[in-house]
């Protein structure tokens, strides 16, 4: 049992013992001993004074003399000032190692039939450009959050949205139908989501060419924008693709094809997988039967054009837009059908969408819109809200060509790792397959975990050259102390030494200890990441392990500890360090290597 609940309890039994007074156990705070006093847990004494009338002092000692005389595990104890630090013995630290080193999954809740179903959203792509750095930020973050959902015990659905249709795709068709002589993956050799997305950037530099020309014409910048003969054309299609235009569809059909295989080569190489996705071209038209439903129950009006809108002004909120004039569909419509439809396809206890900060106001208004529309799950929906990613030089924009690219971005990655080693003379004598691997694992540990270390939630800065430092607070340092660690155990196997699966009893000394704690802790950070849906809690917690560890390893060493006993403990120590690493990061996505 977890050693604050043993201590919770008795501290129930000893304030009614001593003082006559229940007390509430969620109201008894246990902490982590500071490192500058003795001690492993410290009891918070203050919130008993209104019932001892004594100081803190005296309260204090007859809560620790109590505690020491009931509960085994208590070692000792001293008293500073309201804080009562109680030491924990060396034995119950053993015991709790042997739990995790007898445990592959130590720290992981298993699945059951019992288990709700959280499915998690995340990606949701456009057709008409490739992933970019935005992409892999979203991307990763939502396959750390399935991992670590499932780790807590829950049945999860990874599932992407793709956005196939709307304006944004026709510009890239118009484009190409008009600038591209044909031209196709094929033919130019170029993966097709990075084709079409090139098309994009065409169309974007055409369009601003006929507004500036119309404007020198004598036009209005507004009614440039408007009349421009681009922008015109690619309405046109958008309502022709709606009305089933068999030339547009095929059109279409061709292109996203292009795209989608380019896609899959990118998700490949990240490391990120879906179990089901959804495509906006099948979801929006039940959108759209649901806003006319809408319509028809009085939740939405028409306006003289013909656009559909819900007034949200009673919940504070302004006009939103569901249905243009022509009759074509906007995002939300997409969203409300794709909400219907996951909900008909799955029995869905808790979802997830993982979606930028720039769309916080969208699912607000998405919320509301359900409730309207009759489903209770609709204030349900958990937007998981991330910020921006940003290199050095600033923000990116698709249209303007400027963003960075995901695939370019994780080959610069392998390209400075193998820089990296090659200086540092890290893999000599590997053949250039393992050594073209290892390049591979450290790139994308370096990239996953510069990127998910930092809170979730706010913007931050992605720097290639400092995230794949071998010191520090970065993946490769990570990957280094877990490949050393598999290293000392390999040593020990072939030197002929046998690594029991128990660790033996022994005195530990305080840095043991400390790291025994360390390992411990990897339970409650599990499920403190997935109670704040957050995959630094995760990656932070790895770094301070690896840091516990090489501050041991440092100070004493294993295989050459003269004690075969206190040998034989440390080893099963290190394997059980590397272990937790191992799956510390497997919930960030991370891979780890036996070598480097």
């Amino acid at each position: 049992m977890d050693i604050e609940i043993i201590i919770r309890d008795k501290v129930v039994e000893a304030i009614e013992k001593l003082y006559s007074q229940k007390v509430d156990p969620d109201q008894i705070q246990i902490q982590n001993t500071r490192k500058d006093f003795e001690g492993d847990k410290t009891v918070v004494v203050f919130p008993f004074l209104r019932f001892s009338k004594k100081s803190p002092e005296q309260t204090g000692e007859e809560l620790g003399n109590l505690l020491a005389a009931e509960v085994s595990e208590i070692a000792g104890f001293n008293v500073v000032k309201g804080f009562l630090n109680l030491v924990i013995d060396g034995s119950y630290w053993i015991n709790q190692l042997n739990e995790a080193a007898g445990d592959e999954l130590y720290g992981f809740s298993p699945v059951t039939d019992e288990s709700e179903l959280v499915m998690i959203e995340y990606s949701s792509p456009n057709t008409n450009k490739p992933l970019h750095l935005g992409h892999i930020r979203n991307n990763l973050l939502g396959f750390s959050i399935s991992e670590i959902m499932k780790a807590n015990g829950n049945k999860v659905v990874k599932t992407n949205i793709v956005n196939d249709r709307g304006i944004h795709i026709c510009k890239s068709m118009y484009a190409w139908k008009t600038l591209g002589n044909g031209e196709t993956p094929a033919s130019s050799g170029k993966k097709g989501d990075h084709l079409v997305g090139e098309y994009y950037v065409k169309f974007d530099q055409l369009y601003k060419k006929e507004i500036a020309e119309l404007v020198a014409g004598g036009m209005s910048e507004d009614e440039a924008k408007d009349k421009a003969p681009s922008i015109q054309a690619a309405r046109d299609m958008l309502r022709k693709w709606e009305a089933n235009d068999p030339e547009i569809r095929q059109l279409w059909e061709n292109m996203n094809g292009w795209v989608y295989q380019g896609f899959d080569e990118t998700y490949k190489l990240l490391g990120v997988d879906f179990d089901k996705i959804y495509y906006e071209s099948d979801t929006y038209l039940i959108g759209r039967d649901e806003v006319v439903r809408g319509l028809d129950e009085g939740y939405f009006y028409r306006r003289e054009d013909g656009s559909v809108w819900a007034d949200l002004s009673a919940e504070g909120l302004d006009e939103k837009i569901l249905l243009r004039s022509d009759g074509t569909s906007v995002y939300m419509t997409q969203d409300i059908g794709t909400a219907k439809m996951r909900y008909q396809d799955y029995d869905i206890n808790h979802m997830i969408y993982v979606v930028g900060n720039e769309q916080n106001y969208h699912f607000q208004v998405l919320a509301i819109l359900l409730d309207k529309l009759g489903y209770e799950w609709g204030k349900d929906l958990y937007h998981f809200s991330y910020g921006m990613v940003e290199l050095p030089h600033g923000k990116m924009k698709s249209r303007e060509g400027t963003v960075v690219d995901a695939d370019d971005l994780v080959e610069e990655m392998i390209d400075v790792a193998r820089k990296v080693s090659e200086e540092l003379g890290k893999l000599d004598g590997y053949s250039e397959e393992e050594k073209k691997n290892i390049y591979r694992i450290v790139a994308l540990g370096a990239l996953k975990y510069f990127i998910l270390k930092v809170d979730p939630r706010k913007n931050m800065l992605f720097n290639p050259e400092e995230s794949i430092d071998f010191n520090g607070n970065t993946g490769p340092f990570i990957q280094y102390t877990y490949a050393r660690i598999q290293s000392v155990l390999r040593k020990a196997v072939d030197s002929g030494i046998d690594i029991p699966m128990v660790a033996p009893s022994i005195n530990c000394n305080a840095k043991e200890i400390e790291l025994v704690k360390a390992v411990n802790r990897f339970q409650f950070v599990v499920k403190e990441a997935g109670d704040n849906h957050s995959p630094a809690i995760v990656a932070n917690y790895v770094y301070d392990l690896v840091k516990e560890f090489n501050q041991f390893y440092h100070d004493y060493s294993i295989m050459n500890e003269p004690d075969e006993t206190t040998r034989s403990f440390r080893l099963v120590l290190a394997r059980t360090v590397g272990q937790t690493i191992k799956n510390g990061f497997s919930l960030l996505g991370i891979e780890v290597p036996e070598r480097m």
